[in-house]
């Protein structure tokens, strides 16, 4: 990468570190998945209960085999063979988890995370609920506003995921959110979290393209 454009670059994730400290959002930056991973040891400690979104970020990443093989509580949303109850189940304890990971659909470099769901669930554990939530996002999801996070939202994260989910809905036909009414509709709960209680969230930026 060019120098100049580097520095430009280090200006603007100074400026961005500051906008999320000032939401008491931690913001962090670290260079690949293993930084993460070695990170995460210092985040979550042994006997913890741990929960997660549902997100590929956190597959791509090697988060889920290294919470299945931690010595933590994991709340497994993931486990084979869990009846449709038993998933519902895990998503209610997931609320009272001590650690919750999961990524987010798009932030920006004014301290915000921008969140679309179907069911609730995740939106609403990142919102209230978990004692530490730790929101781990690739260099693609970052925006310099909320006007772009909402596009990229509307016209990317949610086509791709109806898409990868097998949803019989019309952006799956036209690559963008027309606001349908389809009963396969997974974007239900739209979400902009600006603030959190201090100390409890921390992002994580991977420099790597990660999700949708």
């Amino acid at each position: 990468m060019d120098q100049n454009i580097q520095k430009i670059l280090e200006i603007k994730n100074k400026k961005m570190r500051k906008a999320f400290n000032q939401n008491h959002i931690e913001l962090l930056f670290l260079d690949n998945k293993q930084e993460l991973l070695n990170y995460l040891d210092t985040l979550i400690k042994d006997d913890q209960t741990v929960g997660v979104g549902g997100s590929m970020t956190l597959f791509e990443t090697g988060v889920i085999n290294y919470l299945r093989n931690k010595p933590v509580r994991f709340l497994d949303r993931y486990q084979e063979g869990l009846s449709r109850d038993e998933i519902e189940d895990v998503f209610h304890q997931s609320l009272l988890a001590d650690v919750y990971l999961t990524s987010s659909n798009a932030i920006d470099r004014n301290g915000n995370l921008y969140n679309i769901d179907g069911n609730g669930n995740r939106v609403a554990a990142m919102i209230y609920g978990p004692k530490k939530v730790i929101v781990i996002v690739g260099m693609n999801k970052i925006f310099d506003d909320e006007d772009s996070a909402i596009q990229h939202i509307k016209n990317i994260s949610c086509p791709a995921n109806a898409l990868r989910l097998h949803k019989n809905t019309p952006c799956v036909q036209v690559g963008k959110c027309v606001d349908c009414q389809s009963d396969d509709r997974i974007c239900s709960a739209y979400v902009k979290i600006a603030r959190q209680p201090l100390s409890r969230m921390t992002v994580l930026v991977i420099n790597e393209e990660l999700g949708y």
